[in-house]
């Protein structure tokens, strides 16, 4: 029952689907529950797949992507979507590791912002538009769930840089332990065999190098992370890994 509390808090916090209450809740839970972040991707995927895979029997060209890509941003309440925004803000913006910090903080969206996710969801769409409906169903399955993987590695990877009294996640998201890392990425690479090998490995490798890049480059220009940059990386590799496969299938 532990355990299914912890997938359900998964859920709760990186969507927006109705959950039952969760009982005994306590805010620790959430960092707790990072072990099932993919498993949530997993579910989201299979969602935009599923929108996907309708779609392609009613329309052709770009829509149904487009489509799929829009309800994964509707389940999730752009959770993501808005920390790639903010994060490219803080990034491209800032002089110093507390005045990014501050820009990311704004709920106003800059040009860096606008621009980034643009061109991220632009691309994401037009890499999944490449594929036929079924491939690229599967391929939104392992993306989503890789993506989340890759933010749980971030979590364990770099230190925690935000200013707690005005964080939105409390407690800080720290202190995932080997063993959690482990599930995450268990539930993270699973979804890998739905895909030809050589596929596979396209997708996980340019995702895994835009992920690492932006964990890399969060480390260097403020210290670490924030739950914003999570959200990016997550976002860079769902993009590279959507790439990877339509690169793969193109060659």
């Amino acid at each position: 029952m532990g355990q299914l509390r912890l997938v359900l808090c998964a859920v709760q916090f990186l969507t927006r689907l109705p959950t039952p209450a969760i009982r005994d809740f306590r805010p620790e839970m959430i960092s707790r529950s990072a072990r099932y972040f993919p498993l949530v991707g997993v579910l989201v995927g299979g969602i935009c797949g599923l929108v996907l895979i309708g779609a392609d029997r009613l329309w052709s060209g770009v829509l149904p992507a487009l489509l799929a890509v829009g309800v994964g941003v509707l389940v999730t309440g752009a959770f993501h979507e808005d920390g790639l925004a903010d994060t490219c803000d803080g990034l491209g913006g800032g002089g110093d590791p507390a005045r990014r910090l501050a820009i990311m903080k704004d709920s106003r969206i800059g040009t860096y912002g606008a621009l980034g996710l643009g061109l991220v969801l632009a691309a994401k769409v037009a890499g999944l538009a490449s594929l036929p409906a079924g491939p690229a169903a599967l391929t939104l399955i392992a993306a989503h769930a890789g993506g989340r993987a890759a933010s749980v590695c971030a979590m364990k990877g770099l230190a925690y840089v935000g200013d707690l009294e005005v964080s939105k996640w409390k407690p800080a998201p720290v202190g995932v332990t080997g063993v959690e890392l482990a599930i995450a990425l268990l539930f993270g690479l699973a979804p890998l065999g739905l895909l030809p090998v050589a596929g596979a490995a396209w997708g996980l490798g340019l995702g895994g190098a835009l992920a690492l890049a932006l964990a890399l480059t969060a480390k260097r220009l403020l210290g670490g992370y924030v739950g914003d940059v999570l959200g990016a990386v997550e976002q860079v590799f769902e993009l590279g890994f959507v790439l990877g496969v339509a690169a793969w299938v193109r060659g």
